[in-house]
């Protein structure tokens, strides 16, 4: 049994109202969103192998960025789909024929760079001994329903946690789960999580950090710009 990781970065980011690069190839300190995503699974000793997802147009800037930070694990960069749920099935098509169906495979966003190696193993264990893991953190506010403009329902904010990446499964389950999809001509999943519910998997949750964010909107770029001038200024302290 090897663990993977399948990082899918296909999207254009029209809310981050980009007007030059897509999202994943904006710069922070200097590097691209998702070169910090992929080196943190290049770096992390429990992944044995990567596939991105790419837009098409830019398979051949990222290759040369893999190239330009040394990048060994990723086996291959496929094209995205026409949203996340169809770049995800490409990906796990790349894998069909190259990995097994025993293999784990942690299913990422390429725009979500501050994962940890801790929440990496804690996906593998908990997939291990569950047979997946959702990724999840806290609410931190309170959560309501709404419909038509009035609130219908005020959630138990103690029950209610936010779903997150990585989201992690045995191959052969999730990609069973795709097939399906692709059968049934279901297209409009939001998530891995949403499909293996809806084909009756019973879902198990790993305790993330708020701080794994999705660099979404501008307010997220400038979050994770923040983040990382704070943990650069803390390790300048130490230093001196």
């Amino acid at each position: 049994m090897s663990n993977y990781a399948l990082i899918f970065a296909g999207g254009t980011g029209q809310r981050m109202n980009s007007k030059s690069l897509p999202k994943q190839f904006l710069s922070i300190h200097g590097k691209p969103i998702i070169m910090h995503t992929i080196l943190q699974f290049e770096n992390s000793k429990n992944i044995c192998g990567i596939v991105v997802v790419c837009l098409e147009s830019y398979i051949a800037k990222l290759r040369d960025l893999l190239t330009e930070y040394g990048i060994n694990k990723v086996m291959g960069v496929v094209p995205g789909g026409n949203n996340g749920q169809q770049s995800i099935y490409n990906g796990l098509n790349f894998l069909f024929e190259r990995i097994k169906g025993d293999d784990i495979v942690l299913i990422h966003d390429g725009v979500r760079p501050l994962i940890e190696h801790k929440l990496i193993t804690e996906n593998i264990n908990c997939v291990k001994k569950n047979g997946n893991a959702i990724t999840v953190s806290r609410a931190i506010e309170t959560v309501v329903l709404v419909e038509n403009d009035n609130v219908t329902a005020i959630e138990n904010r103690e029950k209610c946690f936010y779903a997150k990446a990585p989201q992690s499964f045995y191959f052969k389950d999730i990609y069973d789960c795709h097939n399906k999809a692709v059968a049934e001509k279901r297209y409009n999943f939001i998530d891995s999580a949403t499909m293996m519910q809806h084909y009756g998997y019973k879902l198990f949750t790993v305790l993330g950090d708020s701080n794994n964010i999705k660099i979404t909107t501008q307010m997220d770029y400038f979050m994770f710009k923040g983040m990382l001038d704070s943990k650069e200024l803390s390790q300048m302290k130490v230093k001196l």
